[in-house]
């Protein structure tokens, strides 16, 4: 209770200086400007709460030029109304004042979102719901002012959607409390955690904060505004689509209930948006809480938990966020990647390194630089050097693979043979060999023409070496 009245108090503080300074944050560290609003002390409560002009401040012109900035920013696709983000400037500079009119009159109707499904690691689909342009820049200003509001609210263990907060944090976190020593898990699965949030539930929280009752209602049309599956409309009456800009906050909102909850156990968890550990140094008290926070979560948030996937385990057995941990010598906790991750990435290569696709070597190059090179920015605190030396040596053999078999006829890999440095007689020998695609690749005539340095020179980087790059 002392930590949470200390939040409160913290609250008041942030608020107070903000509005004095008029600048906030955005989710890169870029800064907004606010202005200035009207504070009361509330006596019931003993708190600072927002007072009825919050609206004024979402829809002033400099927030919304910055929301349009962030928009542009992000690209997409285009909504239901099919306006590209292209226009959106255009767009606004004629409409703005009338729209700006309906949102103040509180007759503002946002449009349906347009559902789109994306394949998951485990073969199903996620549905992702695509506001118009229009209402993405509209969420957008509307995150803008209610962040910096609710960020001093949020908890020190939640690390998903927030500003200057990231995965690798999330996952360092963990590996701390492990080498604590507690090392017996409850790896939480809510069950379509954002499809299934309950309006009601979500209304009366941010009600708690926010007593402007014109900025809840545009909320609530916001989460009401149905979605268009396969041109029909569909009404949501749960749930917080994911793919709009309001989305994460909303999400993060709602379980911030369950983040006080953890904190006022006296629990060690992590938390990143819908994926949440609880860290335990017995398995009894893992088997325990387990049970107490599923009621919690099905009976106070009315957010089902995914009995099958939740489960008791010890931090070498789980996945958090597509990393895995290990335990090295010393006895401590250490990073990984996570079995499943490494299985993703071998199968999304052999999709981009199909002997048959029609592609050039150097857009092929180019295609696995993109790839690879997010992937281990991604994942480059986990401990890989190892894996990727593995990974280099899997992904040259499947290359040579491609140049001999692009190479094709017989002649053709006779002549480049020799380009390359091997003598008639061999080269002759080699380019009318019977041997498969994949035997060749990994011969010692590739490995003698189609050199580690040769590849790196057509554009084929080194994982290890990009690895090491970014880990000095």
């Amino acid at each position: 209770m002392k930590d949470t009245q200390d939040k409160i108090g913290y609250c008041q503080l942030s608020l107070g200086l903000l509005y004095e300074d008029s600048t906030e944050y955005d989710n890169n560290g870029e800064v907004y400007p606010i202005s200035k609003q009207e504070i009361s002390h509330t006596k019931n409560t003993n708190r600072f709460v927002i007072h009825e002009k919050l609206l004024e401040t979402i829809v002033e012109d400099a927030n919304i030029e910055k929301a349009i900035q962030r928009v542009v920013s992000n690209k997409g696709s285009g909504g239901v109304d099919k306006m590209q983000v292209a226009e959106v400037r255009t767009h606004f500079a004629q409409h703005w004042s009338y729209l700006k009119k309906l949102i103040m009159e509180g007759h503002y109707s946002p449009q349906a979102v347009k559902r789109v499904e994306i394949p998951k690691d485990n073969g199903k689909k996620r549905g992702l719901g695509i506001p118009t342009v229009t209402d993405r820049v509209i969420q957008q200003a509307i995150v803008q002012i209610l962040t910096p509001i609710f960020e001093p609210l949020f908890s020190e263990n939640s690390y998903g959607f927030r500003p200057r907060r990231n995965a690798h944090q999330a996952v360092r976190r963990v590996v701390d409390y492990a080498n604590e020593g507690y090392r017996y898990t409850v790896d939480l699965d809510l069950e379509k955690y954002f499809d299934t949030v309950n309006h009601s539930r979500l209304i009366q929280i941010l009600s708690q904060t926010i007593k402007d009752g014109r900025v809840i209602s545009l909320i609530h049309k916001y989460l009401n505004a149905g979605v268009v599956v396969k041109h029909k409309f569909e009404e949501t009456t749960k749930g917080v689509p994911q793919g709009g800009p309001l989305s994460p906050l909303l999400s993060n909102v709602y379980l911030n209930e369950l983040d006080k909850e953890m904190e006022r156990r006296g629990n060690r968890y992590v938390r990143y948006a819908d994926d949440c550990v609880i860290l335990f140094k017995s398995k009894r008290s893992a088997m325990r809480v387990k049970e107490t926070v599923r009621r919690y979560l099905e009976e106070k948030l009315l957010v089902k938990v995914n009995q099958e996937k939740t489960k008791v385990a010890y931090i070498t057995d789980i996945k958090f966020l597509g990393f895995g941990f290990y335990i090295e010598k010393s006895g401590n906790v250490r990073i990984t990647v996570h079995k499943k991750s490494r299985e993703k990435m071998k199968r999304r290569i052999k999709e981009i390194t199909k002997r048959n696709r029609p592609v050039s070597s150097k857009q092929l190059g180019q295609e696995l630089k993109l790839y690879m090179t997010g992937w281990i920015n991604y994942y480059r605190v986990a401990d890989m050097k190892v894996y990727l030396g593995k990974v280099d040596s899997w992904l040259r053999r499947r290359i040579r693979m491609i140049y001999w078999k692009r190479w094709k006829l017989v002649r053709t890999r006779y002549k480049n043979l020799q380009k390359l440095g091997i003598n008639r007689k061999k080269a002759w020998e080699w380019a009318n060999t019977r041997k498969g695609y994949w035997h060749i690749a990994n011969s010692f005539i590739l490995s003698r023409t189609l050199t580690n340095e040769r590849l790196k020179s057509f554009g084929f980087i080194s994982a290890l070496d990009y690895y090491n790059s970014i880990n000095l």
